[in-house]
């Protein structure tokens, strides 16, 4: 099936040509750097204004951030190693949700829990430090079972 941005994926397939895994982690954590954003930005517009539970923000911002991700380390952080198509790219969606997905969503719930109810930390604070303790074994992962060659 034909590309739907062939420009776009040709500049970002040109550029993504990681020399070994520090630089591939640099590129996993810039795409983690725009889903933060996204996750952060999401969690309070649910909260603050559509006024859902602070866990229930949480795991849909995080599902939503873990879509965002995939698409991205798709077609930038892993595109030297995968060839997209609806078919297989379904499939990686689906290993990525089940294992970055629950590592992100489980992990961040269970955080959120424990450093909201025993600290008087801010919800955005304390999912800041969820992220941050969850994304290096999510790259684990993506690297060794969701990308691999």
């Amino acid at each position: 099936m034909r590309d739907r941005w062939p420009v776009i994926d040709g500049f970002l397939r040109r550029r993504s040509r990681p020399r070994g895994n520090f630089a591939r982690w640099l590129r996993f954590n810039l795409v983690g750097g725009t889903g933060i954003a996204l996750q952060l930005g999401l969690l309070s517009l649910l909260k603050s204004v559509a006024g859902l539970n602070y866990l229930t923000a949480t795991a849909l911002a995080v599902e939503a951030t873990v879509v965002h991700n995939f698409l991205w380390h798709e077609r930038y952080t892993w595109a030297d190693r995968v060839q997209p198509s609806w078919s297989k790219s379904l499939r990686r969606l689906a290993r990525f949700n089940l294992t970055n997905g629950a590592v992100s969503l489980a992990g961040n719930v269970v955080l959120m829990k424990i450093i909201v109810s025993f600290e008087p930390v801010h919800y955005l604070a304390a999912n800041g430090i969820a992220i941050v303790l969850c994304s290096l074994l999510n790259f684990l992962v993506s690297n060794e079972y969701v990308f691999d060659a």
